[in-house]
């Protein structure tokens, strides 16, 4: 009834415990499809460790993460698909939360429910999402960059399960982006489908580097196609919020340069985010804080 694709990728320490959070489940009418982007460490081995007939291991050469879904959901039997990245896990209602709200809401598409962050010191911290547009415990997402725009993404790869047909019909996840293609992913479905979502927490969203007091693991894109993509939706598909969800885009990429003390790179990612939302009011003390000594940026945003 559902496939469950998990993106894996030099995870031997957390797969075999990513796969268990996925047979505990209550549902128990699914497949998983592993598919195995070229790991070197033994990935694999600890995968195959994991004995039940529902899983398949699916093989490639290294692509990326985009391109290891992609293939997953090639390989998929069913129409409902559901995302694990290889280091995270379910609680042992999750599908049976997507698979309810599919049923409930046979209008939609895609179907989400919340997630909690778990830090490197075992630390759990809930998300905050702004604005839902329901009063009770799920609802129809019908502000969905509204939304996303003031909150923890109401959507992540964890936490989303999509009709198959949906997926492939805006051509599955951009292979040509490194950073922010689930993002672009969903902004993609919300402009084509109604989502449901549930208020439920259903996953555990493993985070090293979210921070604001964080040193970032990675530069953004120097070629931001994500931002491009972006532009381009909301001049083909005008859609309330989508313009302060792409200054809120450029502000992400804002505070990534602004911990990494990159001025000039701050600044202007701050000046293209004001243009789509000037009352975007992070931006101003992201203004600040880029100016000020780095030993008193790194304990301001310590407070923040």
């Amino acid at each position: 009834m559902i496939s469950v694709i998990i993106p894996l990728y030099n995870k031997e320490q957390q797969i075999a415990d990513t796969l268990a959070s996925v047979l505990k489940q209550s549902f128990k009418d699914f497949e998983i499809v592993i598919v195995d982007d070229g790991s070197t460490d033994r990935s694999v081995e600890k995968a195959f460790s994991v004995r039940d007939a529902r899983i398949r291991l699916v093989r490639q050469e290294n692509a990326g993460v985009s391109a290891a879904r992609n293939r997953g959901v090639e390989e998929s039997r069913f129409d409902l698909v559901a995302f694990l990245d290889a280091d995270d896990c379910w609680k042992p209602d999750y599908l049976q939360t997507q698979y309810e709200l599919s049923r409930k809401y046979p209008q939609c598409d895609v179907f989400a429910c919340n997630y909690e962050f778990v830090h490197a010191d075992g630390s759990i911290h809930p998300t905050i999402i702004r604005k839902l547009p329901f009063e009770g415990q799920d609802g129809i997402l019908d502000n969905y960059f509204e939304v996303a725009s003031c909150s923890h993404p109401p959507i992540c790869s964890i936490s989303i399960m999509v009709r198959k047909t949906i997926l492939q019909q805006i051509e599955g996840f951009p292979l040509d982006i490194r950073s922010g293609e689930d993002l672009l992913t969903w902004a993609k479905l919300a402009c084509t489908s109604q989502i449901a979502y549930s208020k439920t927490v259903g996953a555990e969203f493993h985070v090293a580097g979210y921070a604001l007091s964080d040193v970032p693991k990675r530069l953004p894109d120097p070629n931001n196609q994500v931002g491009l993509e972006l532009q381009k939706l909301l001049k083909d598909r005008p859609i309330s919020g989508l313009s302060r969800y792409i200054s809120h885009w450029y502000k992400m990429r804002a505070s990534i340069y602004m911990r990494l003390g990159m001025r000039n790179a701050c600044i202007c990612e701050i000046f293209r985010a004001l243009y789509y939302d000037f009352s975007n009011y992070k931006l101003y003390i992201y203004s600040i804080l880029i100016l000020v000594p780095k030993c008193l940026r790194h304990k301001i945003l310590s407070k923040l």
